[in-house]
């Protein structure tokens, strides 16, 4: 597989054929996701040197990487930041709670993936206004364990919409999933192996 990047419409084939997406948070989680049937995995982890060998095993095994750039040790929050992640590891996209970052990512045609954390009412009300700006291939919204809010989400913006955070359960799968989530990503090694 090399380093090429995969296009959207590769990643979005890939999770309608497996919708659980392997979130990792170190290299044993890494080493558990590269054997499980997950198609794509999300880096929660890394530093600026360690990423891009951390990213070709994703690539090697045939999987699709993308890499969270608020969690990247050693790198700012500027919108120079996604450059330097692309030309380091050659992820195949970006995830940010940074809708400048998200901006940045789509312009380098990067894949990417706008993170939203819901607390509220008006947590749902200010995510049109980070869309506007990020315009993300995709909204993580988390917690993932709140159908009603997947499904307000999902009605209300054409972007897809991942789940993630607190999904532990085949249960939590089933019902993001039937809320209108494209996907769920996790930590959870046995919700990987679903």
């Amino acid at each position: 597989m090399g380093r090429r990047r995969y296009s959207l419409k590769e990643i979005i084939d890939r999770i309608a054929y497996c919708p659980v997406i392997a979130a990792v948070k170190n290299e044993q989680d890494l080493a558990a996701a590269l054997e499980s049937e997950c198609e794509v995995v999300f880096f929660l982890f890394g530093t600026i040197l360690s990423l891009a060998g951390l990213v070709q095993r994703v690539k090697a095994a045939g999987k699709v990487a993308l890499v969270h750039a608020d969690l990247v040790e050693g790198l700012g929050n500027r919108e120079i930041a996604v450059d330097a992640l692309k030309a380091l590891c050659v992820p195949d996209g970006i995830i940010s709670t940074r809708p400048p970052l998200v901006r940045r990512a789509r312009h380098l045609k990067l894949i990417t993936v706008q993170r939203a954390f819901i607390l509220d009412s008006m947590s749902i009300s200010s995510l049109a206004g980070q869309l506007s700006v990020g315009k993300p291939d995709f909204i993580e919204v988390l917690p993932g364990i709140m159908p009603r809010v997947i499904t307000e989400i999902s009605e209300r913006y054409a972007t897809p919409v991942i789940a993630g955070g607190l999904i532990k359960y085949k249960d939590d799968v089933l019902a993001a999933l039937r809320a209108g989530a494209a996907a769920v990503s996790t930590t959870c090694h046995a919700v990987w192996h679903m």
